[in-house]
């Protein structure tokens, strides 16, 4: 009797009662009392699950219990209703939902992302002036220097506002290895590099970058100032030789006979660190002085297209292309470098402009030359790189001898041999007959194509 007062309070037929508590104690037993053909789950049902059921009164369904099985629901529920009456003569707009991107616009994306530190972009060596070149921004981010088979270089690392890449400067310069003013020719330094970064740098933190003066050792550490003036070039003492080189992985690393850049490479350097010959009024005392230069290094292998995009190519010349066929097969132009950041490197160092030195350049490619003249580098002499086996090619058998052509000392894994083979002359001739290239087409040993 308790539980059927609890089920139902305001209740006071005592038939309807007892007739509750009996179907409760049917629905609740745990034992059937009838004949018992299969198992029963009776039992399990929770009293208190009944009990909930019944309060809810007769006029509750199913679904009306997930949306007013709880306090003060049915009061909002009137209230819903009446809203819903009162919104239906009103015309009923839809909704529109408007997507929001977080990107922004293309124009923006496409614009270049690269920005230097606050606290060093005061420092960065500006370009501005009448020069075409003003745009772009390069610091050089550490020094170091290289021994190499051909004499010690300085290596330079540098950032940019252009692009990702990290474009290098091979310097070749003995000057470096003093701070005495009276040298004939002056050191070819990174403004960027000397410049004071921040008011907290110390001199350790100059010389780790490798802002320092004459060979780093446990007992020498003299890290340098900053330039106030740009040196002024001697009249008599020949410019420096200088190289804008592009990254070539297979002919550098690999040492691939497909193309001669890793000979042009180690043969570039070697130049440069020839003693230069002076002028009899030049000095006095001496008629050489040591090799001066630089290689720019830049990232922008094959020819601008990329590393896959060259592995595709060397596969469309073995189905009989030449280099320039196949770039345009594969949707690229003949020649998609750019050399912009190069000349802005050699301006951070001192050289090919207006004010500084004039540089003699290795290359022979005449687009090339046109191409830095129009960036606005002083480009005061032409110098030809002449392929080692075409060069060997010119001399008698018994001047030259195939002696001359065995494995030597260089800097990349060609070394100091020359590169030779059928597929290099094919790319050479290629390089002469369709890009314009200043080659001596003879030398090529009478395998000249129309």
């Amino acid at each position: 009797m308790a539980l059927t007062e609890s089920f139902y309070p305001n209740i006071s037929s005592p038939l309807l009662a007892e007739s509750d508590t009996a179907l409760l104690d049917v629905l609740t037993s745990p034992r059937w009392q009838g004949v018992q053909k299969f198992s029963r789950r009776d039992a399990a049902l929770d009293p208190l699950l009944l009990a909930v059921a019944a309060s809810a009164g007769t006029h509750t369904t199913r679904n009306h219990y997930h949306h007013d099985f709880f306090p003060g629901a049915q009061a909002d529920a009137v209230a819903r209703g009446k809203r819903a009456a009162e919104n239906t003569n009103k015309p009923q707009e839809r909704k529109r939902m408007s997507y929001v991107s977080k990107q922004g616009p293309r124009r923006l994306r496409l614009q270049p992302t690269i920005s230097l530190q606050p606290a060093i972009a005061s420092q960065v060596i500006s370009l501005a002036g009448p020069s075409p070149i003003s745009s772009i921004e390069v610091k050089c981010m550490a020094r170091t220097r290289i021994p190499t088979p051909y004499g010690p270089v300085f290596l330079h690392l540098y950032h940019n506002n252009r692009d990702n890449k990290e474009h290098l400067a091979i310097v070749v310069d003995s000057a470096q290895y003093s701070d005495d003013s009276s040298v004939l020719a002056p050191p070819i330094r990174s403004r960027s590099l000397d410049a004071v970064w921040n008011d907290d740098e110390t001199d350790m933190d100059r010389i780790v970058r490798g802002a320092y003066v004459g060979k780093l050792s446990a007992t020498s550490q003299h890290p340098s100032r900053p330039s106030l003036h740009q040196p002024s070039p001697t009249a008599s003492i020949p410019s420096p030789l200088v190289r804008i080189h592009s990254e070539c992985f297979t002919g550098e690393t690999v040492g691939s006979m497909r193309c001669d850049c890793g000979e042009q490479l180690d043969e570039a350097i070697r130049l440069i660190s020839q003693p230069i010959s002076l002028p009899n009024n030049a000095s006095p005392n001496s008629r050489t002085i040591p090799g001066r230069g630089a290689v720019i290094y830049l990232k922008q292998e094959g020819r601008g297209i990329g590393l896959l995009s060259k592995i595709r190519a060397y596969n469309l010349q073995d189905l009989g292309h030449d280099t320039v066929t196949a770039n345009l097969m594969l949707g690229h132009q003949a020649d998609e470098r750019g050399y912009e950041i190069a000349v802005a490197i050699l301006r951070d160092l001192g050289l090919g402009s207006e004010l500084g030195e004039g540089v003699r350049l290795l290359t022979n490619n005449p687009d090339k030359v046109q191409a830095l003249e129009k960036e606005g580098l002083r480009v005061v002499e032409r110098v030809q790189m002449v392929p080692r086996s075409w060069r060997h090619r010119s001399h008698s058998q018994a001047d030259a001898g195939e002696a001359d052509l065995g494995k030597t000392e260089g800097v990349t894994m060609i070394g100091g041999e020359a590169v030779r083979g059928e597929d290099l002359d094919r790319y050479l001739r290629t390089k002469i007959l369709r890009m314009g290239h200043m080659l001596p087409l003879y030398l090529a040993g009478g395998q000249a194509e129309s």
